[in-house]
């Protein structure tokens, strides 16, 4: 609505704008011409306003680049991806949110991140200042505002990590190995460049743990030991408590609830109401529920909605209760007691009243506030929960036997010795860091690789590859075990050219889609069915090898998205047909595109490897089919 009502260009810089978008997609076809990602845009660089993101058509986003490098765009709504490789300065840089998707959670962005695009303020020669509008459209603390705004940059660490095909190309040279590479790797300079740094926080533990000596060091590290055995028996058994199963009859409001979330010890607060939702990950599975709960918190953090970043208060520090939505995995203890709440919480008298109601129970209690017991009040039949109970009671007993537990001096000198504790759990953690810093990184990864490859016939037990390895050396941009299993195991062999581009589509489909996956056509369903038995069962022999793999994980890696899309691509069907078959943007499905266009290439090579020339041939035509119209238009820049 806004876009529609603003207009920043002159009408000589329309006339420009217009000269340029027509030179840049005179390179497309008719038909290409006509797509509404093509027609829709041009009418909002005319007023000078310009849209950048990854899902762009690639000749769209170099126009746009082009517009505003040369002044003809004066506002611009982009992605991160904008700022990232290219020279394109702005007078002003506008964040419309400061938190991001990072592929597993939303979280604020970092301070590296807010660097790199708010770095695009200011144009030299031009500006005297740039200006940077951060937008916040939520409840922020300021310790999370200043690690944006004033914290470090992103460190530089390398993201080396080993791959068969790397494994498999450096066996194949004489006078090198895998090992050799390791040791040379960036990863690994950064490794031993940490050492120094470990040796000092090495020392300063030692000198520390050496520091705290006291009488009666053994008898206390008994009783220490009982302690924290009961905290584990209780923690375990909370764990099985706050099941939603077994819990949720029992949040009705007012009832008092124990709750620590990691470090942040809470205390007992009210439950309010409860909220139930669909796990939209899996629909076979159990929902998820949302307590609201009242929580004596700081004042400072009572400020921000999530729990993470919430502070308990001590009670002898002025707080405030705050309505904080929290998971069953936090609730560490259920008590008997419902107290009265408000009827109208908002204002911040009648939570108080609350605070106030609860410490008077803790006072009568003397903190120990009776607790429902899971196998008579709340009926729990599990067989792990009686025999946690009876290790329990029996730990209690023992405690309580304990010479120490009834004198005096025991809280004080528990207190000293929790102490050393910690630090002796420190200095046993210094001492792994630096051992693992002087031994080679990745090394038990690479054994387990070997034996990947020894197991499936890539080599031999003296490292020498095999045709099976000379072949999979030649594939990188796909699964080359999974890939070279299927071509030895003629899987290719009897398919059609759409087909096998189908099915090599599995192999470069990165992003997760939010449609279901669709109903593959029978042509398709089987060689697809296939794949999946293949995939399976390399990750059997990669998980039975020691490697760290989740079988489902890695067969669910290969995404049928795009399967029913290049078969009508290879079957001449034109780009606005298949952008209608599915939700994935225009220039992602290019991105995809070009991929299995070198995927091809290399499965090309493979297939000469083996001395097929006829499934050479095949994806060869493939290359030709695919590599057409829109797909593999020029570049601008060019």
């Amino acid at each position: 609505m806004i876009a529609a009502k603003s207009d920043y260009n002159s009408d000589d810089e329309k006339k420009l704008v217009q000269q340029v978008f027509s030179n840049a997609i005179s390179i497309l076809s008719d038909e290409d011409q006509k797509l509404p990602q093509v027609e829709s845009v041009l009418p909002l660089l005319k007023k000078g306003i310009g849209i950048h993101h990854s899902g762009m058509l690639p000749v769209l986003k170099e126009t746009i680049e082009i517009l505003f490098s040369e002044g003809l765009l004066k506002v611009l709504f982009a992605t991160e991806t904008f700022s990232m490789g290219l020279n394109m300065p702005a007078r002003t840089v506008l964040f419309t949110s400061c938190r991001k998707w990072d592929g597993k959670e939303t979280r604020w962005i970092t301070s590296g991140e807010y660097i790199q695009m708010s770095g695009r303020a200011g144009r030299r020669g031009l500006d005297d200042k740039g200006i940077v509008i951060l937008m916040i459209d939520e409840r922020m603390s300021p310790a999370a505002a200043k690690d944006i705004v004033k914290g470090q940059a992103n460190p530089l660490n390398s993201a080396f990590h080993l791959t068969y095909n790397m494994v498999l190309n450096l066996l194949r040279v004489e006078g090198i190995n895998p090992e050799f590479m390791l040791q040379r790797s960036f990863f690994q300079f950064q490794n031993y460049a940490n050492i120094p740094t470990l040796c000092e926080k090495l020392k300063k533990c030692e000198q520390d743990y050496n520091a705290i000596v006291f009488e009666k060091e053994h008898e206390i590290s008994n009783y220490f030991n009982l302690r924290q055995q009961i905290e584990s028996l209780r923690h375990q058994l909370s764990s099985i408590i706050s099941l939603p199963k077994h819990i949720m009859n029992f949040m009705n409001p007012g009832r008092l609830i124990n709750v620590i979330n990691k470090n942040d010890n809470f205390g007992w607060g009210a439950v309010i109401n409860f909220r139930r939702r669909p796990n939209s990950k899996f629909n076979d599975s159990e929902p998820i529920f949302t307590i609201d709960c009242l929580l004596y918190v700081t004042k400072e953090s009572a400020k921000s909605g999530y729990l993470s970043e919430i502070k308990p208060c001590s009670d002898d520090q002025e707080g405030v209760m705050h309505i904080v939505p929290i998971q069953t995995s936090v609730i560490r203890a259920i008590s008997s007691v419902c107290i009265y709440l408000p009827q109208n919480l908002q204002s911040l008298d009648s939570r108080q009243s609350v605070w106030k109601t609860i410490k008077e129970i803790k006072k009568r209690t003397k903190g120990n506030l009776p607790l429902l017991d899971p196998i008579e009040d709340m009926s729990i039949k599990d067989k792990n929960l009686v025999e946690i109970v009876k290790k329990i009671e029996l730990v209690e007993e023992q405690i309580l036997q304990h010479k120490l537990h009834k004198d005096p001096a025991t809280t004080e000198l528990y207190k000293k010795y929790e102490k050393k504790a910690m630090l002796k759990n420190e200095l046993k953690q210094a001492k792994n860091e630096l051992r693992q810093a002087w031994s080679l990184l990745q090394m038990e990864d690479l054994k387990c690789r070997k034996r990947v490859l020894r197991r499936l016939g890539y080599c031999n037990e003296q490292d020498i590859i095999d045709t099976k390895g000379r072949v999979a050396c030649e594939i990188d941009t796909g699964d080359e075990l999974v890939l070279t299993e299927m071509l030895f195991n003629g899987v290719f062999n009897d398919l059609t050219i759409a087909q096998c581009v189908a099915l090599c589509s599995c192999f470069v489909v990165t992003e997760n889609v939010k449609e279901d996956a669709p109903k593959l056509a029978q042509d398709l369903a089987g060689p697809f069915k296939i794949m999946q038995e293949t995939a399976k069962r390399v990750a059997t022999v990669s998980k039975e090898c020691k490697l760290d793999i989740e079988i489902d994980e890695y067969v669910d890696c290969l995404k049928p998205f795009l399967m029913d899309v290049m078969n009508e691509w290879v079957a001449g069907a034109s780009f606005s047909k298949i952008c209608s078959m599915t939700s994935i943007f225009e220039g992602n499905i290019i991105r995809h595109i070009r991929r299995l266009e070198e995927l091809m290439r290399q499965m090309s090579c493979a297939a000469k490897a083996i001395g097929n020339t006829a499934l050479e041939a095949k994806f060869d035509d493939g290359i030709v089919k695919i590599k057409r119209d829109i797909v593999f238009a020029a570049s601008l820049y060019l």
